[in-house]
């Protein structure tokens, strides 16, 4: 058989058309979410053990991803091939588990072939089919429709608005599942400890300030000429302004000393608490490194210093320490 190339115009109909169908299948798929939804999210969320997700062929790939989605939003999940289940790794699945079963038809053989081994295990099924009377759908604890009117297949034969609608389902289960269970940031930052995503969950203030002597101070009584010495010296293009006790009391940047210069301040008689900024930007050491990136993104500032509880400065957290540690 050959093939004609195609047009431009044709491949960019084809797309549109796609779209349009698999929006639609979605949209169709959010008029059905009801209290069979809610059974399913209370069901998932009450087992003790995992939530054995299955499907074959195309379901199969979307369960994966779903079952890691689970797993990574607080849902402990895990993927077994239907096929495999039958040769083997049923000894995967124990009761303390629930089953989360894809079938568009629901009635593929490998799926229903399940479904005996896990009622005699006794453990709760919730099922995703696009046919509420098939063989899986009946059978099932719980079961979510996921039916569309047609697939964005010219032919009407690969699944592509049927696991679009699957996907989202999924999706939807695994969201409503993190937010019944209280599934916090920090509780995400366990479940992905690796790459620029965990060093934006895990990376505190407390973990790439500046403290001890490196911390520029200065009194509200010192002269500009010794405050830009003091700047120059610790390299952070600020100092910290502080009374007798350690108690912070502003801020002097470079761009204060400008601005003082402009105005022709004289640098040896000038004092610091004279031109200072007295509303400091100040962040605590537990925070998240990210949450001091962006709040310096919001403010247009390169700096925030770091107090304690009664307000004393422990360290300055620089915007090129944040980005020189992958905080982006």
């Amino acid at each position: 058989m050959t093939s004609e190339s195609i047009s431009p115009r044709s491949a960019i109909e084809s797309a549109r058309r796609t779209i349009a169908i698999e929006r639609q299948a979605v949209e169709q798929l959010e008029q059905r979410i009801d209290d069979s939804f809610s059974k399913a999210v209370d069901l998932l969320a009450s087992v003790e053990g995992r939530v054995i997700v299955s499907g074959m062929g195309k379901s199969g790939h979307i369960g994966n991803k779903i079952a890691a989605t689970l797993a990574s939003t607080g849902t402990p999940a895990q993927f077994v091939h239907p096929a495999e289940a039958c040769h083997g790794d049923m000894g995967m699945i124990t009761r303390s588990d629930a089953a989360l079963l894809m079938s568009n038809s629901g009635t593929t053989g490998e799926i229903t072939a399940l479904l005996p081994l896990l009622k005699r295990l006794g453990i709760p099924i919730v099922a995703i089919t696009g046919n509420d009377t098939s063989t899986l759908a009946t059978a099932a604890d719980v079961h979510l429709n996921i039916s569309v009117s047609e697939e964005a297949c010219p032919l009407d034969l690969a699944p592509t608005a049927s696991t679009t609608a699957n996907l989202v389902m999924g999706d939807a289960l695994a969201i409503a599942l993190l937010e019944q269970r209280g599934f916090t940031v920090e509780d995400f930052a366990f479940t992905h400890p690796g790459g620029a995503l965990g060093r934006r969950l895990l990376t505190r203030v407390s973990d790439v300030l500046v403290t001890g002597d490196d911390v520029p101070r200065v009194s509200p009584d010192t002269s500009l000429a010794d405050a830009l010495m003091e700047i120059s010296a610790k390299g952070l293009g600020m100092s910290t302004v502080i009374d007798e006790n350690g108690d912070l009391l502003g801020i002097f940047t470079d761009g204060d000393l400008r601005r003082a210069l402009e105005q022709h301040h004289d640098l040896s008689t000038t004092h610091v608490g004279n031109v200072m900024s007295s509303a400091a930007k100040t962040i605590d050491a537990n925070a998240l490194a990210a949450e001091a990136l962006t709040r310096m993104e919001n403010e247009s500032i390169s700096a925030l210093i770091v107090v304690d509880e009664q307000k004393k400065v422990t360290g300055v957290v620089q915007l090129l320490a944040l980005l020189k540690a992958g905080i982006l």
